[in-house]
C-alpha cells in the first residue's frame, strides 16, 4: 500500500490516484461483459427452443441463475485467497480477465455444452478478478485518506457505466426484432440473435484487459506477489496443494454430469450448493475466529466484517431479484412499450445504473466527506440501505396486485422501484467495499474482500430460488414477503448501529 504522503499527493484523475482512472475503466468494460450476460440469462434460458432459447421451465432456469451467481462470488473466496499467497492482486487480476473473456466467447457458440462451459469460465475468471481489482482501489490510498469513501463512489461509478450500457447493448443484439430482421437478411438464422449478445459480452471484457494493460504502469507496488521473506516454502506448497485439489474436484463433478453418470435435476443441484454455501460460511467464520494469532485490534475488525457481512448478504439476496425475478416481471407483466417503440424487457436493467451515473453517485460522493462529523457510520449507512429496499419492494406489491388480474403494468413501477432500491445500494454497496479494504488485516487483505464477495454469493443465489417460484406464487406474495424481509434486516442493523460505531471508533483510535 503506498505511503500516506504518496497517495494525498497524487490527484491526477479528479483529485484522486491516477491509477484510480485505470481500475475505473477496467471495472466499467469487466462489468459490461457480466451484466450484458446477466440482463439476458434467465430470459434465454427460458426462451422456447424455436426462438433460439433453451427451453427451460421458470424452476430449473431459476435454480440454474441462482447456483451460477452464486458461485461467481462464492469463487472471490478462494480468488482472493491465491492473491493473498501466491499471485498478488494485480497478476490476480490480469489472469481473471482473460478467463472471463473465454467464458462469454463460449458463451457465444450455440451449443449446450459450450454454454456450460462458458458459465464456469466465469466463475473461475471472476472469482480471480473481482476480489482483486476492489483491493487495489483500497491499496491507492493511506489509511487515514478521507478520499477513501468518495474515491469508491467514483469507482463505483465506473461498475454502473458498463451495468448501464451493457443490457442496452446485448439485450438490443438478443432481443432487438430490429437486429433480428437484419440477421435475417443477411442469411443468418434470427434464433442465434442471443448468441451475438453473448459475444459482446466478450468483446466488453476485451476491451476492459487493454485498458488494465496499458494503466497498470501507475500501480506502483500496490498488487504485487508477497515478497519472498512473506511467503514460506512450506506455506507456497500447502496453497499449490490446495488449489490442485480444488481444481481436480470441480474437474470431476463436472466430468460426471456432463457424461451423464451424475443424473441431478437443476434443482437438486442447486439444493447441494445452498448447503454447500452454509456449510462454506460457518466454517470459514469458525476458522478465522478460532486462529489463536490475531491482535485485540485484529480481532475487533474482524467482528465488525462480519456484522457488515450479515447486512451486506440481507442486502444482496433483496437487490439480486434484479437479474431473476425482476427481469420476469419486466419480459411477462409489464407493458415494454415507450413512445410506440416496443424495447427489449432486458433494458429495464439500464434503470439503476443510470440513476447512478446520472446523479446518485456524484452527489453521494460530494455528500460523505461535505457532512464531515456528521456524516453516518457505515452501520447506519447500511441501515438506511436496507430501508429504502424495503420501500422499493413496498412499491411493487401494487404493481404485483395489478399483474395477477393478467393486466400488464406501466414501465413506471419498475422505474420507481430501481430509483429507491438505487439510493439504498449508493448507501450500503461502495461503502461496503471502503470499509472491507479498511478493516481487513493486513496479512488477509484480499481474503477478507472474497469475505465481501461472499455476501453476494448467498444473495445472488436466493435470487435465483426466489425467481424459481414465480409460477407458484401470487406476485404480491412475493413482494409482500421481500418487503417484510427487508424491513426486518433494516431494524436489526439499526439496533446495532451505535455498538458498532463504538467498535469503530476504537478501531480507528489504535
Amino acid at each position: 500500500m503506498p505511503s500516506p504522503s504518496l497517495a494525498a499527493s497524487d490527484t491526477a484523475f479528479f483529485g484522486h490516484p491516477r491509477a484510480l482512472g485505470t481500475l475505473f475503466f477496467t471495472e466499467l468494460w469487466e462489468r459490461f461483459s457480466y451484466y450484458g450476460m446477466r440482463a439476458i440469462l434467465i430470459l434465454f434460458m427460458t426462451a422456447p427452443l424455436d426462438a433460439g432459447g433453451l427451453g427451460f421451465d421458470v424452476g430449473s432456469a431459476g435454480a440454474i441463475y441462482g447456483l451460477y451467481t452464486g458461485m461467481v462470488y462464492l469463487a472471490c473466496l478462494p480468488g482472493g485467497w491465491l492473491a493473498d499467497r501466491l499471485l498478488g492482486a494485480r497478476h490476480a487480476t490480469l489472469a481473471g480477465g482473460v478467463v472471463i473473456m473465454l467464458g462469454h466467447i463460449c458463451l457465444a457458440l450455440p451449443f449446450i455444452d459450450s454454454f456450460y462451459a462458458g458459465l464456469v469460465c466465469i466463475v473461475i475468471g471472476t472469482g480471480l478478478l473481482k476480489p482483486n481489482v476492489s483491493t487495489l482501489v483500497g491499496h491507492l490510498y493511506g489509511a487515514e485518506d478521507r478520499r477513501r469513501d468518495a474515491g469508491f463512489s467514483i469507482y463505483y461509478m465506473g461498475i454502473n457505466s458498463g451495468a448501464f450500457l451493457a443490457p442496452l447493448v446485448c439485450g438490443a443484439l438478443a432481443q432487438g426484432e430490429g437486429f433480428r430482421a437484419l440477421l435475417a437478411r443477411h442469411g443468418i438464422e434470427p434464433a442465434l440473435a442471443w448468441h451475438f449478445g453473448f459475444g459482446a459480452a466478450a468483446l466488453g471484457m476485451a476491451l476492459g484487459l487493454v485498458s488494465y494493460w496499458r494503466g497498470s504502469a501507475h500501480f506502483g507496488d500496490a498488487g504485487l506477489p508477497p515478497p519472498p521473506s512473506m511467503l514460506r516454502v512450506e506455506a507456497a506448497r500447502r496453497t499449490w496443494r490446495g488449489a490442485t485439489v480444488l481444481l481436480l474436484a470441480a474437474a470431476l463433478a463436472a466430468w460426471l454430469v456432463l457424461s451423464g453418470q451424475l443424473t441431478l435435476s437443476a434443482a437438486a443441484l442447486a439444493n447441494v450448493f445452498g448447503l454447500l454455501l452454509l456449510a462454506i460460511t460457518v466454517a470459514f467464520f469458525v476458522w478465522i475466529f478460532s486462529r489463536g494469532d490475531w491482535t485485540a485490534e485484529e480481532r475487533r475488525r474482524l467482528w465488525l466484517v462480519l456484522a457488515l457481512f450479515l447486512g451486506a448478504t440481507a442486502f444482496w439476496s433483496l437487490y439480486e431479484q434484479g437479474g431473476s425475478t425482476l427481469n420476469l416481471f419486466a419480459e411477462r407483466n409489464t407493458d415494454t412499450r415507450l413512445f410506440g417503440y416496443d424495447f427489449p424487457a432486458s433494458w429495464m436493467q439500464s434503470l439503476n445504473p443510470i440513476y447512478i451515473i446520472c446523479g446518485l453517485a456524484p452527489a453521494f460522493a460530494w455528500l460523505w466527506p461535505k457532512l464531515g462529523r456528521h456524516e453516518p457510520s457505515s452501520p447506519a449507512k447500511f441501515a438506511i440501505g436496507l430501508a429504502f429496499m424495503a420501500l422499493g419492494y413496498g412499491v411493487m406489491i401494487g404493481a404485483g396486485s395489478i399483474a395477477q388480474s393478467g393486466v400488464k403494468v406501466s414501465p413506471s413501477w419498475l422505474a420507481l422501484m430501481y430509483f429507491l432500491h438505487t439510493i439504498g445500494e449508493m448507501c450500503l454497496s461502495p461503502v461496503g467495499l471502503s470499509a472491507m479494504t479498511r478493516l481487513a488485516p493486513a496479512r488477509i487483505a484480499s481474503l477478507t474482500m472474497g469475505v465481501w464477495f461472499l455476501a453476494s454469493s448467498i444473495g445472488s443465489y436466493l435470487g435465483g430460488r426466489v425467481a424459481g417460484l414465480y409460477d407458484s406464487l401470487g406476485l404480491a406474495q412475493i413482494f409482500g414477503a421481500l418487503t417484510v424481509f427487508a424491513m426486518l434486516a433494516a431494524l436489526v442493523m439499526a439496533l446495532l448501529v451505535k455498538p458498532l460505531r463504538r467498535m469503530l471508533i476504537q478501531s480507528a483510535e489504535c
